[in-house]
């Protein structure tokens, strides 16, 4: 079997020299060169996009490449470039971008758009066609949280820790069509789900189809949506990595994917978001407490045939450990908080 290949969108935070978002998104799109730059729904948000890539090796060097030019046309602009998933400090309402759909999305959902200045990590992997997507979606939702907990790195927003992990994934939450996404019994049944928002209109169009793992609208990927932006660019190839293997294992076994109690999922999201790597979870295809800990070791052992093919299983365990010993973003910037009250510093990306 060919293996399949990824791509990574980071969203970016631009913040002023004291810390608080800074509306210059098209500026420095504008200066960045050499690296794929995307506009975003806040002025104070930039996306990288990294190209299509086969190994980890590979995207990370995309990545590294891709934060430094932006960090540099960052500075030109009199900018600092966070990798963060929430803004550490400033104020919670942020200006919309001028295009005609932002603007729209700012017409019809207020202050939701207006205070939705937080940043994700999006992984595409490639998967044969739609079928194939929402099979293997229904196969990852068993370990959407446990990805959310790796990858969690806004516990700080607007001065304040906020008790939360990820903070960004409970304000994302919020949107009509966000989340967890449900269990799909065909594309059939996918598509009337979407015919349904589209129809009552909680969604402008498919494309605001923003559950935390989805089919493409215009290519055969299925992305996986669910994380904060990583502090790091081991963290996003981590994540890139352990999607690529999770969509690879649910290939394999070709079947429809497990059914989850939402009750069960819906708790182990919630502990993820709110205590990360930290606290205690639930193993949701049993229904039953564990550590996150051990999750994340269910996780390795579930895609481990995976991620030999891949040759990237000493990657990922070396990388996982050493942030169960270090810390992901959310413990990190709560250290910097307790030592400094600012997290800013943390997560800015140098030239």
């Amino acid at each position: 079997m060919k293996l399949p290949s990824m791509g990574v969108e980071e969203e970016l935070l631009l913040v002023s020299a004291s810390g608080e978002p800074l509306p210059r998104s098209k500026a420095v799109k504008e200066e960045a060169e050499g690296v794929d730059v995307e506009l975003e729904l806040t002025r104070a948000q930039v996306e990288i996009n990294a190209p299509v890539c086969d190994s980890s090796d590979e995207l990370r060097r995309h990545l590294v490449d891709g934060r430094t030019k932006l960090a540099a046309a960052a500075a030109e602009e009199g900018a600092r470039l966070l990798a963060v998933a929430a803004p550490p400090s400033g104020q919670a309402l942020q200006l919309v971008t001028k295009k005609p759909r932002y603007q729209e999305m700012e017409a019809r959902y207020g202050q939701l758009a207006r205070e939705q200045g937080v940043c994700g990590c999006h992984v595409h992997i490639d998967v044969p066609d739609k079928a194939a997507a929402l099979r293997v979606s229904n196969h990852l939702r068993p370990w959407l949280p446990a990805l959310l907990a790796l990858t969690a790195n806004s516990a700080v927003y607007l001065g304040e820790d906020t008790g939360f992990s990820s903070w960004r994934w409970i304000m994302w939450s919020r949107w009509p069509c966000a989340g967890q996404p449900p269990y799909f019994e065909s594309v059939e049944h996918y598509d009337r789900l979407v015919r349904t928002h589209l129809a009552a209109g909680s969604i402008m169009d498919e494309r605001m189809v923003y559950w935390d793992a989805r089919p493409s609208t215009h290519l055969p990927t299925l992305e996986v949506r669910v994380s904060d932006v990583p502090l790091t660019v081991d963290e996003t190839v981590l994540i890139a990595t352990l999607s690529r293997a999770l969509v690879m294992t649910a290939l394999a076994d070709g079947g429809p994917g497990p059914e989850l109690q939402p009750e069960v999922l819906r708790a182990a999201y919630w502990l993820a978001a709110r205590d990360g790597l930290t606290g205690d979870s639930v193993d949701v295809l049993n229904a039953q407490p564990m550590p996150m800990v051990d999750v994340q070791k269910l996780l390795r052992e579930h895609v481990q045939p995976a991620l030999e093919e891949l040759g990237d299983l000493e990657l990922v365990e070396e990388t996982t450990e050493r942030l169960l010993t270090d810390g992901n973003g959310a413990v990190r910037q709560r250290r910097a908080f307790r030592e400094s009250g600012d997290v800013t510093a943390l997560a800015e990306i140098k030239p």
